[in-house]
């Protein structure tokens, strides 16, 4: 046995809801086979854009003909949608007209229309996948943008993934390199549970953590292979996004795959930015997020928390009004603001909650410290790794200028309850001195002149 059908077999064991995994060149003409045998005696609806389609849904739509279990749909899309609350009506819409299993042919935004669209109709549904451009094929949940807000849906992943990497080796060369930044943002994701389980805020469930971080960086190790296009490489990534999607059914969380760095990306989403008359792809977004975590985490790791003074941090913590009125100086008092006030009011702690927060990190500090030395990827390197799978590494080449950057920082600690180093610099009190290092002259982002 090879050691991607080990590896394979392992997260087959590990699904909770996808019980087959295919990663091979040539699997999308296993779709009708594998639909046989996951779902005898349904019918099939192939879900695809335009592209799509014509990449691997028309081959796929044809072998369910060929295989005397006609299709229906197609269901097209035109491409370049948006993962947003009026496809996910729109499909649901189309598919109510069409007995059968929805087969979506594409990669994130489809998936999710599809994952979300099934679950309220009650259908299971499988994936063909056509580019290793994300985590959220096998992902429990579904990233939707809902009033205004990137919200993430709880529902099923699907029954079966076939990741074709004939096709996956021909998508546009942007989208495997969104999908390596998104694999590398796991580094990020994985110091952040470290200093949540050190706080006493999530424990980390060991199980999920070996599942990602165990093989974690056999799957990052040749980005140059990615730009490439060589099978080897594009073999491993697409088994690390899919095998932390499994890694979020088993914790029925998006805590093993997403920290700091999505929230960045998040944010921007939220924020509707564009650049070069488009969005900038989620994993271009989450590369840069994961750049200026790591320089954050970078800073952490060069104070002492031992000799911090939890009094005076617990003294100088604002009140719920206090930050709900800053949230509205940064984030204004539309959606964004609103959601982002909801959100810090689920994780706002109390003073007694903060001191035994902050008094647990800064007493485990030497433990956890030597643990995310061992654990963090270097700044400089995770750059050289994003620049040599073609991705960018300068927040200026999505759009974001130094400014923006830094204001992201604060922007981003309050648009998601979940507990990551932009919570405990700011419940430290260490986030403004960390800003005026890392936008220094010596620091990661120095502002340009």
């Amino acid at each position: 046995m090879s050691g991607l059908d080990e590896a394979l077999n392992h997260a087959e064991i590990c699904a909770r809801e996808t019980r087959r995994l295919v990663i091979e060149a040539g699997a999308r003409h296993r779709a009708a086979e594998a639909f046989a045998g996951l779902f005898a005696g349904e019918q099939a609806v192939v879900v695809a854009d335009e592209r799509t389609f014509e990449a691997a849904g028309r081959e796929v739509f044809e072998g369910f003909r060929r295989a005397g279990r006609p299709a229906s749909g197609p269901v097209l899309f035109p491409p370049d949608i948006v993962a947003e609350d009026a496809r996910v009506l729109e499909l649901q819409s189309a598919l109510e007209g069409l007995p059968g299993i929805p087969v979506v042919v594409g990669s994130g935004t489809l998936n999710d229309l599809t994952k979300l669209a099934s679950h309220r109709l009650g259908r299971p549904y499988m994936v063909v996948a056509t580019a290793a451009s994300m985590d959220g094929y096998t992902a429990f949940g579904a990233s939707i943008l809902h009033e205004g807000s990137k919200q993430t849906f709880a529902c099923p992943a699907p029954v079966a993934v076939l990741a074709d990497l004939d096709v996956i080796a021909r998508a546009p060369r942007e989208m495997n390199a969104a999908g390596y930044a998104d694999l590398l943002a796991k580094n990020v994701a994985g110091a952040d549970w470290i200093l949540a389980d050190a706080a006493g805020v999530e424990p980390i469930d060991g199980r999920v953590w070996e599942m990602v971080h165990g093989p974690f960086r056999s799957w990052v190790e040749s980005p140059a292979g990615i730009a490439r296009g060589e099978p080897p490489a594009l073999g491993r990534l697409v088994l690390g996004l899919m095998t932390t999607g499994l890694a979020m059914q088993e914790a029925r969380s998006s805590r093993p795959a997403s920290g700091a760095e999505h929230q960045f990306s998040h944010l921007w989403d939220m924020q509707h930015h564009i650049h070069g008359g488009s969005a900038p792809s989620h994993g271009f977004k989450v590369g840069i997020g994961t750049l200026a975590s790591l320089a954050l985490h970078e800073d952490l790791l060069g104070r002492d928390l031992q000799d911090l003074d939890v009094d005076r941090a617990v003294g100088r913590w604002p009140t719920l009004g206090q930050i709900e009125e800053r949230i509205g100086v940064v984030l204004g008092t539309g959606s964004l603001g609103a959601k982002a006030v909801e959100e810090a009011r689920a994780k706002y702690p109390t003073r007694e909650q903060l001191r035994s927060q902050l008094a647990s990190a800064c007493n485990g500090w030497p433990a956890s410290r030597a643990r995310l030395a061992r654990h963090l990827i270097p700044a400089r390197d995770a750059r050289d790794m994003l620049r040599a799978a073609g991705c960018p590494t300068e927040p200026e080449q999505i759009g974001i200028d130094r400014d923006r950057l830094r204001a992201s920082f604060e922007q981003a600690s309050y648009i998601r309850r979940r507990f990551t180093i932009l919570d405990l610099m700011q419940r430290l009190n260490l986030m403004a001195p960390a800003m005026e290092r890392l936008f220094g002259p010596e620091g990661a982002w120095p502002v340009q002149d």
